[in-house]
């Protein structure tokens, strides 16, 4: 069985080159705070605000900026936030819910792009043919310990981009006791 590192991807956003400049200024250049596991993007310094009809979070944006605003958070964020959650995968944000998005320069009114991202694996193509799976497959993941269980549905993601991480969203790394350092065993 492979063993794959357990990330928890808490929540977050990815905006567009339009939408740093409303939120922050014309051609600011957000600051990088630490890099992730994927091959070229990190977390940066900023964080905005997302606001719903019933409360407001703050957001770290994850860059670099993407073609599409994309706002990542936890079912039990979106109820916080009266915001109807909607389990997409990255990227897939037609017919998704909107939130105004609140930065020190302005502000963005989302029609669309709230999510919950789906489970996913990122693998290169060649962990992928290694692990004998497929982009867009879906396999289940079991992490062991004390509140140890089987994530069924896990979206394979691969492509050259891709490095090796299961990554899950808050709720479900409380479901399952997550700690740094977990890994889990990839099973068909």
């Amino acid at each position: 069985m492979a063993k794959i590192i357990v990330e928890v991807s808490a929540r977050h956003c990815h905006l567009t080159r339009e939408h740093v400049d409303k939120l922050f200024g014309k051609d600011y250049k957000l600051k990088i705070m630490k890099m992730v596991s994927q091959p070229g993007q990190w977390a940066s310094k900023e964080k905005i605000k997302i606001k719903g009809p019933k409360g407001e979070l703050a957001l770290r944006i994850v860059g670099p900026v993407r073609k599409k605003t994309q706002v990542e958070l936890s079912a039990t964020e979106c109820y916080k936030l009266g915001i109807t959650p909607v389990l997409r995968i990255s990227g897939d944000i037609n017919g998704t819910p909107g939130a105004l998005l609140i930065g020190p320069k302005g502000k963005i009114k989302l029609k669309q792009g709230v999510i919950v991202a789906q489970r996913h694996v990122h693998l290169s193509p060649q962990e992928a043919q290694k692990l004998k799976v497929k982009a867009g497959q879906k396999v289940s993941i079991k992490v062991k310990g004390p509140r140890g269980l089987i994530f069924d549905k896990v979206v394979v993601r691969s492509g050259e981009e891709h490095e090796k991480a299961f990554q899950i969203d808050t709720d479900e790394g409380n479901a399952c006791g997550w700690v740094k350092g977990m890994r889990g065993e990839l099973i068909r």
